[in-house]
């Protein structure tokens, strides 16, 4: 592969959305209040800035232009997630998933969007305190909320097969930072391996376990197809629970009759395999073309990632009846 330089590497693929970026007079919700992005601030010795300390969520909201409605997409599995993330690093959220969701909903009206959007919340701790303790000890390290919004598209480039490399870096381990938990931390490895990645010529990286087999993407969820069946990594093989990975497995089931097997993969079956694709609020459904410069399949997108994209573009603009569920319209 030919390197890149930084500014090759960093270069957004969207088309739709303009992120390069941020609008710092669209509203976000900080200290319990919506305020003008530029206003939230945090101090350079909050506890979160200094220890990493914070967990956050991705939640995509689609818009449909046909409707005029802008959907957002299983969002309360992502503050169900958020609460269970708050859990692993002792963070006191003080909002039920249902306060979570209207505020969202609330944001998202205020702001006005009319392209694909991202919603980013962040809970952290907001202590002035030097120490990596996590114990909120007579009030003096708190916990804080902020939720942004800002648009995007597409975060990796789904029009054409993506050209991927195994990681030579590998995933946190569940008993030292938990990898299903979306820590701010622990993002750092996440980082490593997409930045590694980009500066030598590929699209992104899969990373695998400390035990040599295969975890995820750099911070997606991997599936492979081999003999028309589904085969993603387990929830113990040191992945985030994807929200999507679970669409698509129930998408898969529902309308196509494909199975899923949820098991350990050896990262030679990655070289032997007839598909492969990405999975994940940023990356969505995202065909994998080639492996450490090894075609995946006939060398393009396969059939079954085709189908499963093109239905989960449906679904996520709420032109499916039967998923409408699973889309919360703002307007």
């Amino acid at each position: 592969m030919t390197e890149k330089t930084i500014e090759e590497a960093e270069k957004p693929v969207s088309k739709d959305c303009n992120y390069e970026g941020i609008d710092l007079d669209l509203i976000s919700y900080f200290g319990g209040k919506f305020i003008p992005l530029r206003e939230a601030n945090v101090n350079i010795m909050t506890h979160a800035f200094q220890y990493g300390t914070g967990v956050f969520e991705g939640i995509r909201g689609y818009y449909n232009a046909e409707e005029k409605q802008m959907y957002i997409f299983r969002m309360k599995e992502h503050y169900e997630r958020l609460h269970n993330s708050c859990k692993l690093i002792r963070l006191e959220l003080d909002k039920t998933v249902d306060e979570l969701c209207k505020i969202t909903v609330e944001l998202m009206k205020r702001n006005k969007p009319e392209c694909d959007m991202y919603i980013r919340p962040n809970v952290y701790k907001a202590g002035i305190v030097v120490g990596p303790s996590l114990i909120n000890k007579n009030g003096g390290n708190p916990t804080g909320l902020s939720i942004c919004t800002m648009p995007m598209g597409d975060y990796v480039d789904i029009s054409k097969g993506l050209h991927v490399c195994v990681s030579s870096w590998f995933r946190v381990e569940d008993n030292a930072l938990p990898a299903r938990g979306k820590i701010q931390g622990s993002y750092v490895n996440a980082a490593l391996s997409k930045t590694d990645a980009l500066l030598t010529g590929f699209d992104d990286s899969i990373v695998l376990s400390g035990d040599g087999h295969v975890s995820e993407g750099s911070a997606m969820n991997l599936f492979i197809v081999r003999d028309g069946k589904l085969i993603t990594s387990g929830v113990a093989s040191n992945i985030l629970e994807g929200i999507t990975r679970a669409t698509i497995i129930e998408l898969a089931k529902n309308e196509f009759g494909i199975e899923t097997m949820e098991r350990q993969i050896d990262r030679t079956e990655l070289y032997v395999a007839d598909e492969a694709f990405f999975c994940g609020t940023g990356a969505q459904v995202s065909p994998i073309t080639k492996i450490d410069n090894r075609e995946v399949g006939t060398g393009k997108p396969g059939a079954i990632s085709k189908k499963l994209q093109d239905l989960y573009f449906d679904v996520v603009k709420g032109k499916k009846a039967k998923y409408k569920n699973w889309c919360e319209p703002v307007f």
